[in-house]
């Protein structure tokens, strides 16, 4: 179950940080021992992690804000607006992030074929 929760976590680490970049330095080491120490493919799960992250890109309060600042001119409006935005966001992203899992493992378990092949 490990390659699902992968994208959950890189999910998890962009709602927080706010940032991709800062989840992928939060998390990317800790993702590719793990994946190596359970045998799969560190490169897969790195780019879980980051694709996960993208799916918390919608909900972290860094991107709302900035999207209320720029859409509403009245700041009172805006600051209604950020709520309802989150709230109709929030379960996209939720349901994005877990498709991403289930992607991922299906391609570390049934098609591992469509991961290129690299050398170190």
């Amino acid at each position: 179950m490990y390659p699902f929760f992968a994208a959950m976590l890189g999910w998890l680490g962009v709602f927080l940080t706010g940032s991709d970049t800062s989840s992928n330095a939060l998390f990317g080491s800790m993702q590719r021992i793990t994946a190596e120490q359970l045998g799969l493919d560190p490169v897969l799960i790195a780019a879980s992690n980051s694709t996960g992250g993208v799916m918390g890109k919608m909900i972290d309060a860094q991107s709302i804000v900035v999207a209320t600042a720029a859409c509403y001119e009245d700041r009172v409006e805006g600051a209604t607006a950020v709520g309802p935005i989150f709230r109709a966001v929030f379960w996209h992203s939720i349901a994005l992030a877990a498709l991403m899992g289930i992607l991922v493992m299906l391609q570390a378990y049934v098609f591992p074929w469509m991961i290129p092949a690299y050398t170190l």
